[in-house]
Order: C-alpha cells, then structure tokens, then sequence
C-alpha cells in the first residue's frame, strides 16, 4: 500500500488559503475590511450632522477655492481635483509597480515604486497647504452670542456679492487689548490667540462704510446665502460677539463649526493612512533595491503593499465626494 501524503502547508506557513490567498494577503484583507468598517463610520456621522444642519453648513466652492500661487483668483475645487488625480494616478503607477513584480522585472517594480513614493508625497504636501489656508482663513468673520456666523460681502456691478475681508473696512480705534497668559489668568488658563480685529473696530468700520452687507449662514433657495439688508445687517451686528479669522476645533469663519472638526479629522485621519502608505512603500522600494524579493523569487510584499495603497485611493475618493461634491 502507498503512503497518504499529507501537507501540512497552510495559510499560517505561508502557502495558500481560503480562495488560494496567503496568510499575509488575508490579514492585509481583514485590515482593510476593519478600516473600511472606520472610515464608513466617521462619513456616516458627517452625513448625518450635514443633514441635520443643512441650512447653514458651509458651501465648498467658497471655501477651497484657492489654487497656489494665484492669490485672490477664485479657483473652486481646482486643487483639490488636482491633488485627488495625483494620488489615483500613483494608484496606478502601484498597479504597475505589481505588474512588473509578478514578471520578475526589479528595475521596473523599483521605477514604479518611486513614482507612487512621489505620488504620496505630492499630496500630502497639497493637503498640508490646503489644512493651512483652511486654518489661516482669507476674510474673517463674526460669531453672535448664539454662535451664528455673519460674514460681510459688497454688490458688485453685476448684482453679485463679493466677500469683504476685515483688513478692508475694520476700523483702526484706542483700544488696550491684553493677550491673557497663563501667568496671569486664573488656575494658569490662557486664552488663543487675540484677533487682529475686536468686535468694535469690525461694527464702528461696518458703520462707516454704508456699501457693506452681512452674510448670514442661512442657505437661500438660490443655494447661495441669504444676504441682508443694511438694516438687518446693523441689527444682527449688535448681537456679535467674537472675531473669527480662519477656523480651528472652536470656531470657524466659513460657517457651523461641525464642518471644521469633521474636515480636520476625517482628512487628518486619512493623511495619517497616505503618510503610513509613503513610509511602507519607502521600506519596499528599499528591499527592492537591494534585492530582497530576488532572492524570495516573489514579489508578494509589493503586491500586499498595493493592496493597502489601492484603499487608500478608493477612501479619498468617497471623502472627496462627501466632503467637496456634494
């Protein structure tokens, strides 16, 4: 009688598993399972905060609206279209870089590696310059003592309003303003950073100049928001309360400040997986080089690597869709 061979290769020495895939292969698609689970859920309470306060969130056209280099041009959403195409195509110089691994070619894989590397890079440094403009903030603002944003705009010649920044009508008046440190405040609090405005000098230049309107935060049937008229502009003015420049965890010159700490977590979150993504693929690119997977006669960790990266991508584009489409 012959002897029954049995294998003892499984999916935990590395041979195949459930539908032929790896060991390596399956935990990489039980993380991205788990972190699709993550991001599905933070977009789901955007969306459900975003409906909730449909009528004043803030509209994305006017808030990434910047393009570098070409200060005061409005460029809605050119940017970030650019950054979004950035990051697909290095999606697609990593299906490359798979591509040549499984033909056993380590120049090409290493070519294409570098590429997608330079790709991560990009955009990082695009969504870097577009967390700074967001936070530095382009005209300022006034928050109420209900926490209503008011923003100020002039009609052009056209019938258009246009956003006036502080800098052009906030009067320049006596006033002792004093940073509270933490030296000096109560249990050692200190306080952010003063405007460059006070409330004051924003309503005494909004009376001068008569050519002037607010902007509230309510969403008009136009898509567009209400703009108020000389009287009702004075009256909302006396309800002001802060000076807004810019937008951080607490307040925000674009609108409800929920669109602010989602921005800054949902995109932060992702960058930190584009960064992680950059630095792996680092590592990889470096094994390539110096023929790590060669000598293994497998390319696996590059296609595993793609796998992380190609999700990544496929996360941005639901963020990008949630966040500056819709």
């Amino acid at each position: 009688m012959g002897a029954t061979v049995i294998s003892n290769e499984h999916a935990l020495d590395g041979g195949p598993g459930p539908l032929g895939a790896t060991y390596g292969k399956m935990m990489m698609w039980y993380f991205i399972l788990s972190d699709a689970l993550t991001f599905s859920g933070f977009l789901a309470a955007y969306g459900f905060s975003r409906f909730k306060f449909i009528e004043t969130w803030p509209i994305a056209d006017e808030v990434f609206n910047h393009f570098p280099f070409l200060h005061g041009v409005n460029a809605p959403m050119y940017y970030v279209a650019l950054m979004t195409f950035i990051l697909i195509f290095s999606s697609v110089t990593m299906v490359l870089a798979v591509d040549a691994g499984h033909h056993m070619k380590k120049t090409k894989v290493a070519f294409y590696m570098f590429l997608t590397i330079i790709g991560g890079f990009i955009f990082l440094g695009s969504q870097a310059w577009e967390w700074k403009n967001f936070i530095k903030g382009e005209y300022g603002a006034v928050e109420t003592n209900g926490g209503s944003i008011l923003q100020f705009v002039k009609k052009q010649e056209d019938g258009t309003y246009k956003r006036v920044a502080l800098a052009d009508f906030a009067a320049t008046l006596p006033e002792a303003r004093e940073q509270l440190d933490r030296n000096d405040g109560v249990w050692f609090m200190s306080e952010a950073t003063l405007p460059t405005y006070s409330v004051n000098e924003v309503v005494q230049g909004f009376k001068a100049d008569e050519s002037i309107l607010v902007r509230s935060e309510l969403i008009n049937a136009e898509k567009h928001k209400t703009v108020l008229s000389r009287a009702e502009s004075l009256k909302r003015l006396e309800e002001a309360k802060y000076v807004v420049e810019g937008a951080n965890l607490v307040r925000n010159e674009y609108g409800h400040k929920l669109f602010a700490n989602f921005f800054f977590f949902i995109t932060g979150f992702h960058g930190f997986h584009v960064f992680t993504g950059v630095l792996i693929n680092i590592i990889i690119f470096f094994n390539v080089l110096l023929g790590t997977y060669e000598k293994r006669k497998s390319y696996e960790m590059v296609e595993k690597v793609g796998l992380y990266w190609h999700f990544v991508d496929l996360v941005w584009v639901f963020v990008f869709t949630f966040f500056y489409l819709v």
